[in-house]
């Protein structure tokens, strides 16, 4: 590698670069970089690496960046490991390692996917030795393709690989909204509480006064934070950084290009996302068709009027009891363990907010503001869609929807049926895996064809119809004053959306179930058991069949489908008259109930002989998929001692020892952290599946490698 070469790149002049040569048509690695942003200290090269030892221009830090270039030949991979573990030793400074390393850690890094491979395993394993951590890519999952392998020479603007930039710095956020601290909680605070507490005076009914006392405690409690925790020392430094960058920068009257655009594009970035929620809150204009005409199980007079009676004392705190106290906090910034805490200080003002709730059916607004805080599927994140909106609700409207959820949840099984698995007490997740999975073997061994179809219902929470809802529970026989509780809980709600740490806007919604409200995963449920009841009427109309199973008597037990919340499967015989009634069924429940199934995301599954499989998928428009096939966490249709199937927990393995820096956590903490977490991973495959014994070994060895820090790099 040449000067010259370097600058026909195309580079500045401010540009400094070092270099390891290739070897023949392989290998060869170039570290450029800003003589202004960082300042070489030190570098060292080796045969598949370059390491630069870096300090930063603005602020000092200094650190290490490795380029490598992995062996395409397996024969010398230890030797590239090994080399990588050298490097590791040579500096203390936060490290960073980028290049090609001609490998991958799991298959969904590959395109065409596949199980995991002793290369990969090896791979993880260094990757944990050298206490690395993998980042998510941006902008796309992978970093080459094959369509440009039948070019001898590629042009130079022209690559198969797709580059790859790291940047530095954090987020920029704005205000971020009061928290209380449960450091707060030591001793002698309960006395300043009930100081603070009884000299707040307001007038009112019940909810407003304690929600205008929660307003001045915040108050009270910032001016007590600063003076009894604010470091002044601690900020000094950070004063005096923000001088010299104002001295360096004092030349410049207004804000460069660069910076408006930043702010810009940041308040367009929050106004977007905020329209978006705003619109996807918001119930469509239209008639919708009542649901008078289905059959529901019903609760007696006795248990309707049970669910309506006055809120006890010992209700109200044995649901607090069963919050978690650390949980993130909602728009008022309280969180459970506060009112825990400070109970014989604030339980007559509780007990009043929950005896005018239970007299008014009401409370102010403001208590049921809620945060929506954007968590993403998957790693790398950054369309909308791959982020899950999960509601922080305000903590006096989280102990309300907790209570309620107590009672209602004592009566759920006798108005969901069941084929229903999901939130009603004496079923659990694993009856639905092993139902479907015995299913699929019935149906294997009788030599008879059927079709398994996995619907995938489009924003499940956040599309449900009030009207309908509350129509449901009407039919199921709930009384008149739970259907107002439940019509003024989920119909006040005021969103705001964190985004970088900050709430931004404040918007009314009209349709939508909160994730992260207690009540919300049982009214789900109630409102799926339409479309259980609409199967159940086809099934017995003959519109649909069903898969008959044969139980151990001979005697067949006939399986339509299964539910676990929005996790629904349908089974039916290979037919192009049953496809299309259950096309028009999902079209009538989604006219019903605002829940619309994605039949993209949907899958069609074969199970046995089934002719024209393609046709079939194409009159539903889903898409083919074959068996094992996954649901609820488990493949279904795997043979029962594969070892593949194992590979997807050995993943979750690594995965979670990535999260761990175990240089930090002393042995004891090891220990406990393998009992607690890793050791219980495999225990729900094991429900289905035989632990075979070379994938227990594995188990054990990564647990005793974490253990004891393990691994020739160490």
């Amino acid at each position: 590698m040449t000067t010259g070469l370097v600058r026909s790149l195309g580079v500045g002049r401010n540009i400094e670069w070092r270099a390891v040569n290739s070897r023949g048509a392989a290998g060869g690695i170039l570290v450029l970089w800003d003589n202004r942003v960082v300042e070489l200290v030190g570098w060292e090269k080796g045969v598949f690496s370059i390491s630069c030892w870096f300090k930063n221009c603005v602020d000092g830090v200094v650190w290490v960046f490795t380029g490598v270039y992995g062996s395409v030949c397996s024969g010398d991979r230890e030797e590239f490991w090994e080399e990588l573990g050298l490097v590791k030793g040579l500096w203390s400074d936060p490290w960073c390692v980028g290049g090609d390393f001609n490998l991958v850690r799991f298959p969904e890094e590959r395109s065409r996917g596949s199980g995991l491979t002793a290369s990969m395993r090896r791979f993880s394993k260094v990757v944990e030795d050298l206490e690395l951590r993998d980042y998510p890519l941006r902008r796309g999952s992978f970093t080459w393709r094959r369509g440009l392998n039948n070019w001898g020479i590629l042009p130079r603007p022209v690559s198969d690989h797709f580059p790859i930039r790291l940047e530095r710095g954090g987020l920029k956020r704005g205000p971020s909204p009061f928290r209380f601290e449960n450091m707060w909680l030591e001793e002698g605070f309960k006395d300043k509480l009930k100081t603070w507490w009884g000299s707040l005076k307001f007038t009112g009914s019940a909810s407003y006064i304690l929600d205008a006392k929660l307003r001045a405690l915040k108050n009270i409690l910032k001016i007590w934070n600063k003076e009894e925790f604010w470091l002044v020392e601690a900020k000094k430094g950070e004063a005096l950084k923000q001088v010299e960058y104002w001295d360096e920068n004092e030349k410049y009257d207004v804000l460069n290009m660069e910076d408006c655009e930043a702010r810009n594009g940041e308040n367009n970035l929050r106004n977007s996302v905020v329209g978006a929620f705003q619109e996807l809150y918001q119930e469509e204009e239209g008639w919708r068709p009542s649901v008078d005409g289905i059959s529901f199980m019903r609760l007696d007079i006795s248990e309707a009027e049970g669910l309506e009676i006055p809120f006890l004392e010992e209700e109200v705190l044995a649901a607090l009891t069963d919050l978690g106290k650390d949980k993130a906090p909602g728009p008022d910034g309280f969180t459970m363990a506060f009112w825990l805490y400070g109970w014989d200080v604030v339980k007559f003002e509780i007990m009043g907010f929950f005896r005018e709730f239970h007299e008014r059916g009401r409370f102010v607004k403001s208590l049921n503001a809620t945060f929506l805080v954007l968590v993403p599927k998957k790693g790398g994140a950054e369309d909308l869609k791959d982020f899950r909106p999960i509601s922080l609700v305000g903590s006096l409207y989280k102990l309300l929807a907790k209570v309620l959820a107590n009672r209602i949840k004592k009566v759920m099984g006798k108005v969901i049926s069941e084929p229903q698995n999901a939130f009603v007490e004496g079923r659990q997740i694993l009856d639905a895996v092993l139902i479907a999975n015995e299913a699929v073997d019935s149906k294997l061994k009788s030599n008879q064809g059927g079709v398994m179809c996995k619907l995938d219902i489009e924003k499940a929470f956040d599309h449900v119809g009030w009207k309908f809802l509350l129509a449901v529970l009407k039919q199921m026989g709930f009384g008149e004053r739970w259907i107002m509780w439940i019509e003024w809980c989920i119909s006040t709600v005021r969103y705001s959306v964190l985004i970088n740490g900050s709430p931004s806007g404040f918007f009314q919604s009209s349709r939508g179930l909160r994730q992260g409200d207690s009540l919300s995963p049982y009214l789900f449920v109630i409102a799926m058991k339409v479309f259980s009841c609409l199967m159940r009427r086809a099934i017995s109309e003959g519109f649909l069949s069903g898969w008959r199973v044969r139980g151990r008597g001979g005697e067949g037990i006939l399986i339509s489908h299964l539910l676990f919340a929005d996790d629904t499967l349908v089974f039916y015989e290979e037919s192009q008259d049953q496809l299309t009634y259950l096309s028009w069924l999902l079209m009538w429940f989604e006219a019903c109930s605002g829940l619309k199934v994605n039949l993209e995301k949907s899958e069609f599954i074969p199970v046995g002989r089934v002719n024209d499989i393609k046709d079939l998928a194409l009159e539903l428009g889903c898409k083919v998929r074959g068996l094992p096939s996954s649901y609820l966490g488990l493949p279904l249709g795997a043979p029962f001692k594969s070892e593949v199937v194992w590979d997807c927990v050995e993943e979750r393995f690594r995965k979670r020892l990535a999260m761990w820096k175990r240089q930090y956590i002393s042995k004891g903490g090891r220990l406990t952290l393998i009992r607690s977490t890793l050791s219980s991973f495999p225990v729900y495959f094991m429900s289905l599946f035989l632990l075979p014994r070379k994938v227990r070994m594995r188990f054990e060895k990564i647990q005793k490698d974490f253990l004891w820090g393990g691994g020739v790099l160490d």
